[in-house]
């Protein structure tokens, strides 16, 4: 015959095991609902990059506002995307840059734009032009 305390022992064991498969299944079932969720938002997000891709693309460069006043944005260039799309100043940049036989500098560039550059600062913000023109992929073939 079975002693009475192992008895005792083996169901306090069954109780605590069958509470943390309780827990467990609880937790399981959390699990796959949050998986669902981000199943769903997933699809949304793709669904949603997709329709605003497809936008941009048909509006060409939208304009924004920026310190009260109207500025188009660059756009990334592309199938279908042709250097009209980019603000008049950035397609004069681009030009510049094309009429260089090689790899050529800002201040090259502030030259043939007929810009001061003996002045550092005059520089910079056709640096940044330059760099959003290289980042979106207009000033390579």
């Amino acid at each position: 015959m079975m002693d009475p305390e192992v008895l005792e022992r083996i169901a306090a064991r069954r109780a605590e095991l069958d509470g943390l498969q309780e827990q467990l299944v609880k937790q399981l079932a959390k699990v796959r609902a949050e998986r669902d969720e981000l199943a769903v938002a997933e699809r949304v997000w793709q669904r949603m990059s997709e329709q605003v891709a497809e936008e941009r693309a048909e509006a060409g460069s939208p304009v924004v506002q920026v310190a009260g006043r109207a500025v188009r944005l660059v756009p990334d260039r592309g199938s279908g995307v042709g250097e009209s799309a980019l603000p008049a100043e950035y397609q004069r940049i681009l030009s510049a840059v094309r009429q260089a036989a090689g790899p050529v500098a800002t201040r090259q560039v502030g030259e043939r734009l007929g810009l001061d550059t003996g002045v550092r600062g005059k520089l910079e913000p056709l640096r940044g032009k330059l760099t959003k023109l290289a980042d979106r992929g207009w000033q390579h073939n």
